[in-house]
């Protein structure tokens, strides 16, 4: 659309609010009489050429089961800020939430959904209490549940890309006997790691840097335990496109270039390659992106299967976008005795 800045911001503040607003008003109040119209509605009013669907023209590139339509009208909505209380402090983070006047819904007894906009930092304690963490992000606990159910303790779980930590501390929380160990491709990120883990009382694990899409990398997690036994559980929340957060991050879809499913679906098969086969006999491999690409998500459930003795158990893909939250993919695999 070949229109002023300014004319833009209006529009983009049209189309994203769901709440009449004091700018709106004041400048278009026939937009504002119609803020909580359908976003089809909306592009018709402002007389735009596009169609909802044209946010996201990658259709024929998504996993099985995105529904499309509803998947772009998600870039029009902005997100819920999700918290996930960590065991003991159910009561006390709800309490300072009240005191605060911070408006919340409770989704599950730990799980808690706030507008985006809440300085949450301000209120409770970070890491200690609780944790942000996106719902889908806490659903993935359900799928890592049922593999440490089924494997011998203390289990050996290798976090192999890490990141911030959040499915550490999810584990941690869940079962705090675990033999963790995590690591990541960046120095910086395992720094910060030790921090959060430091905040959240996890003193016990093993940590390390190592590029994982390196076929001659010596670093492996055998270097970095006294017990170089192989693990009973890996979990690979890949590098991907992301796209599956992307109503959090705009301008990643805004920039995006579809090169990057390829260069993104080569990295994921470079890593499940190296860390696989530190998994033993029997362990469970759990394979999780946060994009809606069926290259990042099912070709890659196919290419291990015909690759290595592993026997996919279930693959799901969370529609956070029915829930105002990112959408994530999972699958778990089991190694053959």
């Amino acid at each position: 659309m070949d229109v002023p800045a300014e004319e833009r911001i209006l529009i983009g503040l049209f189309l994203c609010s769901t709440q009449a607003n004091e700018m709106l008003q004041e400048i278009r109040p026939e937009w504002n009489s119609q803020v909580e119209a359908p976003i089809s509605r909306k592009l018709s009013i402002i007389r735009s050429p596009l169609l909802t669907s044209d946010v996201f023209p990658w259709k024929e590139q998504a996993s099985d089961g995105v529904d499309h339509e509803k998947f772009c009208e998600s870039f029009f909505i902005q997100p819920n800020l999700y918290l996930r209380i960590r065991p003991g402090h159910e009561q006390p983070v709800k309490d300072k939430l009240l005191r605060s006047a911070t408006s919340f819904t409770e989704i599950e007894a730990a799980c808690l959904s706030l507008s985006n906009a809440t300085k949450i930092e301000n209120i409770i304690d970070l890491d200690t209490e609780a944790v942000v963490q996106d719902l889908s992000s806490q659903q993935i606990g359900n799928y890592l549940q049922f593999p440490i159910a089924n494997c011998p303790s203390p289990v050996r779980v290798w976090d192999c890309c890490a990141g911030s930590g959040g499915k550490s501390l999810l584990l941690h929380d869940r079962f705090p006997n675990l033999d963790l160990t995590v690591s990541d491709i960046r120095q910086s990120i395992i720094a910060n790691l030790k921090n959060r883990f430091a905040k959240a009382g996890i003193k016990k694990y093993h940590r390390f840097v190592a590029d994982l899409t390196n076929l001659n990398s010596q670093l492996t997690p055998d270097s970095y335990r006294d017990d170089h036994s192989p693990f009973d559980l890996i979990v690979c929340d890949a590098p991907c496109t992301g796209s599956g957060t992307w109503s959090r991050t705009p301008e990643q879809l805004y920039f995006f270039e579809t090169e990057k499913i390829d260069h993104y679906a080569l990295l994921q098969r470079s890593i499940v390659t190296n860390v696989i086969p530190h998994l033993k006999p029997g362990g469970f491999f759990v394979y999780i992106t946060c994009s809606v690409f069926k290259k990042e998500n099912e070709d890659i459930v196919h290419y291990v299967e015909q690759q290595y003795p592993l026997n996919m158990i279930e693959m799901k893909l969370l529609k956070g976008y029915e829930n105002k939250a990112d959408s994530m993919f999972v699958s778990i695999f089991r190694k053959a005795l």
